[in-house]
């Protein structure tokens, strides 16, 4: 009884791997992935996911889409009457756990970065994280004239209009935004690729010059304008109380520790309220549901 009352409430997604459009854009596996599929379908399964790499499918240039890899995804995937939730990856593939293949973000717009490294996350030592774009850009025309927001925004349009026949077929039925590194609405604030071992704090990751000219306006503006960002956090493998920030009864209890830690959290949630916001104008009218990751660890 408990098993069938179960299964009319749990539905059951499996991820399709990371590399099933390869990293030039082509869909080589149809026999294999229609192979899977076909068992998927017998074993009851209810749909699958998949990352929709903004590096791939952008990767020629700004709004150079490319669906073509894609759509032959989709298709096997409605032939096999499996539903889809559909993943907008604005991030890397590479560097996370899991990670089987390296695939960058878009290779113009780390052009950008090649002349303005501050598009990128930045640590306290000058360490750039090029898996994601800072949220220090969100609202800046660097990108050929746009924001990165506006990146976002146009690229989950063109997916919406390239993504017709699914949608209107209710094959996509999720959503899932993308909203920082590996998928996840939070700061690149434990690397692995920079060094970082559990248990390291990690380290707070708001030093590119657009999230610094942010924090200093902040703090003139609430009387404040001696306030730097914080130089006593540590680094990425340091114990809380080695660190005058986070020790007992350290800087984060000062009314600067409290300012710049109220500040940095609500960072990210505009960030994400922005995205979301362009999200929701994009897909509206379409039978799907928006969905975001969010770490436990920011």
């Amino acid at each position: 009884m408990a098993g069938n009352m179960l299964a009319n409430y749990v539905q059951v997604y499996v991820m399709l791997p990371l590399d099933v459009v390869s990293v030039d854009n082509k869909f080589e596996k149809g026999d294999e992935i229609r192979a899977q599929l076909k068992k998927l379908t017998e074993a009851g399964v209810d749909g699958v996911m998949i990352d929709v790499w903004w590096g791939l499918v952008e990767g020629k240039g700004p709004k150079a889409y490319d669906w073509s890899a894609y759509k032959q995804v989709f298709d096997l995937v409605h032939e096999a009457g499996l539903k889809l939730q559909a993943i907008m990856s604005f991030h890397q593939c590479g560097g996370n756990v899991g990670d089987v293949v390296n695939i960058p973000i878009p290779q113009w717009v780390r052009d950008v970065g090649a002349t303005d490294p501050d598009i990128f996350y930045t640590n306290r030592g000058g360490t750039r994280n090029i898996e994601y774009l800072t949220l220090g850009v969100d609202d800046q025309p660097l990108f050929h004239g746009r924001t990165a927001v506006q990146m976002y925004a146009d690229y989950m349009a063109s997916f919406r209009e390239n993504m017709k026949k699914f949608l209107d077929a209710g094959t996509i039925v999720d959503i899932e935004v993308g909203l920082g590194p590996a998928g996840e609405m939070r700061y690149p604030s434990y690397p692995q690729s920079q060094g970082w071992v559990f248990p390291g704090i990690g380290e707070f990751i708001c030093y590119d010059k657009y999230l610094e000219a942010d924090f200093k306006a902040a703090a003139a503006k609430a009387g404040h304008p001696e306030w730097e960002l914080p130089d006593d956090a540590g680094e990425y493998n340091d114990t809380p109380e080695k660190t005058q920030f986070f020790k007992d009864n350290g800087t984060y209890l000062t009314e600067k520790g409290k300012f710049f830690l109220s500040w940095y959290s609500n960072k990210l949630i505009k960030h994400g309220d922005k995205i979301l916001d362009e999200a929701n104008k994009v897909f509206l009218g379409c039978r799907v549901q928006l969905a975001i990751k969010v770490s436990t660890i920011l």
